[in-house]
C-alpha cells in the first residue's frame, strides 16, 4: 500500500497537469475565436467566386480558347500530387491521426503514383520515416496561415500540373464543422471541374456584362480559383485544429478532476486505515500492560 506522502505527491502532480490543460484550453479557445471568424468570413467569398467562375465558364461556352485552358485538361492519373495539411503541434485529440490515416489510405489506393507535399510538423514527422516520395514540406504555419503561403503553394501546384509533371492534384485537410466536429476532406483540386450553370446543383446563372471576352477572363479566374481553394483549406484546417485542441484539453481537465477525486478518496481510506491501525496498537499495548 502506498504511503500518504506518495498519494499526496501524485495528487499534486495531477493538479499541476490540470492547470496546464486549463491554460491550453483557454489559449485554444481564444485562438479558435479568431480562426473561426476568418473561416466564416472566407466561405461566402469562396462560394460567390465559384458561382462567378461557373457563370463565366458558361459564357465562354464553346470558345476554343476557354476549352484549351490547361487547367481544364483531364489526363489519365499516372502521376498524382497529394497535399496534406496537418498540425505543427499535438494535444488535439484525433485531429492529426485522422488526417494521417486518410493520407495513408490514399497512398495505398494509388501505389507508386503519388508524390506528397507535407504542410505541418506532425504529417512531416510521420511520413519522413516511411518510404514515400516527398516533393516539399513546410512547418510552423498551421495555426495561423497566410494568403502568401496559399498563393505560393497554389502557383507551385499550377506549374506542376500545366507542365505535365503531375496529372492530378488532391488536398487532404480537416474541415471545420463546429467546435465538437471536424470532417476529413479529400478534395480534387486539379483539373478544375466547373459545374455547368444548367445543372440542378449549380447556382442560378448571373447576367454579367463583359468588358473582355469571357475566355480571357477565365484565364485569369482559374488560377485565382485554385489559390482560393488552397487558402480556404488552410483556414478550415486552422480552425479545426484549435477546436480539436480546445475539446481535447477540456476533456483532459475533466479527466484530471476525476483522477483527483479518486486519489483523494483513496488517500482518506489509507489515512483512516493508518489511524485505525495505530488505535489498535495503542489499545493492544494498554491491554498487555494490564
Amino acid at each position: 500500500m502506498p504511503s500518504l506522502i506518495d498519494i499526496r505527491r501524485r495528487i499534486k502532480s495531477v493538479k499541476n497537469t490540470q492547470q496546464i490543460t486549463k491554460a491550453m484550453k483557454m489559449v485554444a479557445a481564444a485562438r479558435l475565436r479568431k480562426a473561426q471568424d476568418r473561416v466564416l468570413n472566407a466561405r461566402p467569398y469562396a462560394r460567390l467566386f465559384g458561382e462567378m467562375l461557373a457563370s463565366v465558364s458558361a459564357a465562354a461556352g464553346a470558345s476554343e480558347d476557354a476549352a484549351a485552358n490547361p487547367l481544364f485538361a483531364t489526363r489519365e492519373e499516372k502521376r498524382i500530387q497529394l497535399v496534406l495539411l496537418t498540425a505543427d503541434r499535438g494535444f488535439a485529440g484525433g485531429f492529426n491521426t485522422n488526417l494521417i490515416k486518410a493520407a495513408q489510405a490514399f497512398l495505398d489506393d494509388h501505389p507508386g503514383l503519388v508524390q506528397t507535399e507535407l504542410y505541418g510538423k506532425k504529417g512531416r514527422d510521420f511520413f519522413r520515416r516511411r518510404d514515400i516520395e516527398v516533393s516539399g514540406e513546410l512547418t510552423g504555419t498551421s495555426e495561423n496561415p497566410t494568403w502568401d503561403i496559399a498563393h505560393a503553394l497554389g502557383q507551385t501546384l499550377i506549374q506542376r500540373y500545366t507542365s505535365g509533371e503531375v496529372d492530378a492534384v488532391y488536398l487532404i485537410f480537416n474541415e471545420f464543422k463546429s467546435v465538437l466536429s471536424q470532417r476529413v476532406v479529400v478534395q480534387k483540386l486539379l483539373p478544375i471541374s466547373v459545374i455547368p450553370t444548367g445543372d440542378a446543383a449549380a447556382p442560378p446563372a448571373r447576367d454579367y456584362i463583359y468588358e473582355q471576352p469571357p475566355a480571357d477572363l477565365l484565364n485569369v479566374l482559374l488560377p485565382r480559383s485554385v489559390e482560393i481553394q488552397v487558402y480556404q483549406a488552410f483556414l478550415e484546417s486552422a480552425a479545426a485544429e484549435h477546436a480539436a485542441r480546445m475539446t481535447a484539453m477540456d476533456a483532459a481537465t475533466s479527466n484530471a478532476n476525476e483522477v483527483i477525486d479518486k486519489l483523494t478518496l483513496y488517500m482518506n481510506r489509507v489515512r483512516q486505515a493508518s489511524i485505525t491501525k495505530e488505535i489498535i496498537e495503542v489499545v493492544s499495548g494498554a491491554a498487555a500492560l494490564e
